[in-house]
């Protein structure tokens, strides 16, 4: 099979997986759903999250107008704190373009969360609408392109179910304690995510927002932050990506040995600086500004800034948090092909 001819689903699973894909594909393991795409299905983006049909033909819409190469389901970040108790508000009343929150937080203890991590947790919450949501994709896809999903990671999932002041606090105070209320979370961050990849979907994020560096420092990282997520990257099916915002530089040496099949990372991480400190054999997603880059800027700023990650050398153009949905049509348009053209 040559490389012209590799159908967008193989491009993502063979980056994945390390091997060189030319020209490098263009996708994200978060979500990416737009305006465009609701406009043409006549949906609010509001109603997307409760309803399986509604969610899977908006994903695919960044696919099917802007060739966009990954379907990625669900759109929030509240599926695992719901399944654990906690209380969603979509904002389903409001006309403005929010998305969900956590409004009532389940506060579960260390071991509730290791009493939470059953199979009967996959039948709670919204799993089975995006479980349901993912056959949909799949039924309308099939090989042409990739399905991803996302957990967060163990340290910004307690940060839904829980106060995040409370675990920055413990992970300087009680680090013993943070560090076996992590490993409890990972377990239940392990068994939503197999589950996903049980059902349909072909990669998954874990996107640990809440650990960057901007607020935690390397040492913390080291002892409190670092033990769960290798836990989860020894126990999670692969390919999987891990995922954490701000600048990384100073802990992104230990984010590769966790095992992941890659890194994502975002603008305030230089990439080329980020190579330097993981090597060569490292899978390396990134690393523009969403908002800046789809939504404020040009498409002559889109083109610019995904070529410059091209020559930097990633290994796919990926963005550094969600797109928002009011990104520009020819922004996307301008991005994509400037991926397409840009050689190193």
């Amino acid at each position: 099979m040559t490389q012209a001819t590799m159908t967008a689903r193989e491009r993502v699973l063979r980056t994945l997986k390390g091997e060189k894909v030319t020209p490098v594909p263009c996708f994200s393991g978060v979500g990416n759903v737009t305006t465009k795409g609701l406009e043409k299905l006549g949906y609010r983006f509001a109603d997307l999250h409760n309803n399986a049909q509604m969610m899977a033909e908006a994903a695919m819409t960044t696919w099917e107008l802007f060739g966009y190469e990954c379907v990625v389901i669900p759109f929030d970040l509240c599926m695992e704190a719901e399944a654990l108790g906690c209380v969603m508000n979509p904002y389903a009343e409001t006309q403005e373009l929010l998305y969900p929150t956590i409004k009532e937080k389940s506060k579960l203890t260390t071991e509730q969360l290791r009493q939470a991590a059953t199979p009967e947790l996959l039948q709670r919450g919204r799993i089975p609408l995006v479980i349901e949501a993912a056959r949909i994709v799949r039924e309308k896809v099939g090989d042409q392109v990739a399905i991803g999903s996302y957990v967060l990671g163990p340290f910004t999932l307690g940060g839904q179910i829980s106060e995040l002041e409370t675990l920055l606090k413990g992970s300087l105070k009680k680090p013993d304690d943070m560090i076996d209320y992590l490993d409890a979370m990972a377990d239940v961050i392990v068994l939503v995510g197999n589950h996903l990849l049980r059902n349909g979907i072909d990669y998954i994020s874990v996107r640990e927002m809440g650990a960057t560096s901007d607020v935690l420092s390397p040492r913390v990282f080291k002892k409190v932050i670092f033990p769960a997520l290798k836990k989860v990257a020894d126990n999670l099916a692969s390919p999987n990506i891990l995922h954490i915002c701000g600048s990384v530089l100073p802990v992104i040496d230990m984010m590769a040995e966790c095992g992941y099949s890659a890194l994502s990372i975002d603008s305030k991480t230089p990439m080329k600086e980020a190579r330097e400190k993981v090597g060569e054999r490292t899978v390396i997603l990134g690393n523009f500004n969403p908002f800046a880059t789809l939504n404020t800027g040009t498409a002559e700023d889109a083109y610019n800034v995904a070529a410059q990650c091209v020559r930097d050398g990633v290994n796919g153009v990926h963005p550094g948090c969600d797109i928002w949905p009011t990104a520009k049509p020819e922004n996307l348009e301008a991005m994509i092909r400037a991926v397409r053209e840009t050689s190193v």
